[in-house]
């Protein structure tokens, strides 16, 4: 840890409706020993998981469809194909992505398994977010998935090929950061191709 280089001198929030948007002043001593001060401001909504369920017979992955309003207007329709995923809610990660798998996707799961974790946006989130992976069987689909009408939730379940999804992902049709890390990883230790098949 490097406490002895920040310093917080004065905290603000910004704004405490949907999350938990601050204001933080603090020194940070330089690596040449000089004190700067600086200001940032941080989101807060928690840490979050997500999971890519995969299918070695069919070489496949089950995806979701769901409208992301912060990306709606920034050169995107907002409707983002995903890997499933959510906030802990005080869950540990991996009883919380099992039931949001099947909240989502209609699927049920039993083992999971955690691969990596990652801090996505740095720069201004707090979130770190917790990336899982979980074998399915068709006859594992237990729900029509869709996700929590009353969280504002409207999800369309997707089964690709791993090869279409990277695909879409180089086409722009796949653009979450989360999604395109776990389907790379899906293609790396996975579901590798086959000897001389790209």
């Amino acid at each position: 840890m490097h406490d002895d280089r920040v310093k917080i001198r004065k905290v603000e929030v910004l704004s405490d409706d949907w999350y938990l948007l601050k204001k933080t002043t603090f020194d940070y001593r330089r690596g040449d020993g000089s004190w700067q001060t600086l200001t940032r401001e941080t989101y807060d909504r928690g840490n979050g998981a997500t999971i890519l369920l995969y299918n070695r017979e069919r070489r496949s992955v089950i995806l979701i469809r769901q409208f992301r309003f912060p990306t709606f207007g920034n050169g995107h329709d907002g409707f983002l194909i995903e890997a499933a995923a959510g906030l802990l809610d005080q869950a540990s990660p991996e009883q919380r992505i099992r039931a949001e798998v099947e909240e989502e996707t209609g699927y049920r799961v039993g083992a999971v398994r955690k691969v990596f974790e990652a801090f996505m946006s740095p720069g201004s989130v707090t979130e770190k977010l917790y990336f899982f992976v979980a074998e399915y069987t068709p006859d594992a689909r237990i729900g029509d998935g869709g996700g929590l009408q009353d969280e504002g939730e409207d999800i369309q379940v997707l089964e690709l090929t791993l090869e279409r999804a990277l695909q879409m992902v180089v086409s722009g049709e796949i653009a979450d950061g989360k999604t395109i890390m776990l389907l790379q990883y899906a293609q790396l230790h996975l579901l590798p191709a086959a000897a001389g098949v790209n």
